[in-house]
């Protein structure tokens, strides 16, 4: 059988440029390209083997365009939560938790309400 490598999630966003920076500059992305540099609809963005593409979508379809949920898997979601609580992108109750189906995890949403959550297993056969 042919192996996948990764997936490269799509998401909606109302200003393209406004989610470049959110990824870039409060999450630690980097550009990895954009349809233009003056004006992008539609770029992605990188850290580490994640790629995440951003596509505008008319701030007028908001509540009719399902938002997607992310689940991001990271071996030291610890130090992931602290770099991300300094730069200050938790909404009031985000906090680190251990579920019970085994994991320890946050999460938050982005500019556009699409859900980021950052996880690792608490079981022994951690990946």
């Amino acid at each position: 059988m042919t192996r996948l490598h990764s997936v490269h999630p799509v998401l909606p966003a109302q200003d393209v440029p406004v989610s470049i920076g959110f990824y870039v500059e409060r999450l630690g992305f980097q550009l990895a390209f954009a349809d233009s540099t003056k004006d992008p609809r539609y770029a992605g963005v990188r850290r580490d083997e994640v790629e995440i593409h951003l596509q505008w979508h008319d701030p007028g379809e908001r509540d009719r365009v399902e938002r997607p949920q992310l689940r991001f898997f990271a071996p030291e979601v610890e130090r992931l939560y602290d770099e991300f609580k300094r730069a200050d992108v938790f909404h009031e109750k985000t906090r680190l938790r251990d579920t019970a189906w085994g994991t320890r995890e946050f999460g938050f949403f982005d500019p556009d309400w699409n859900g980021l959550t950052f996880y690792r297993d608490l079981r022994p056969d951690d990946r």
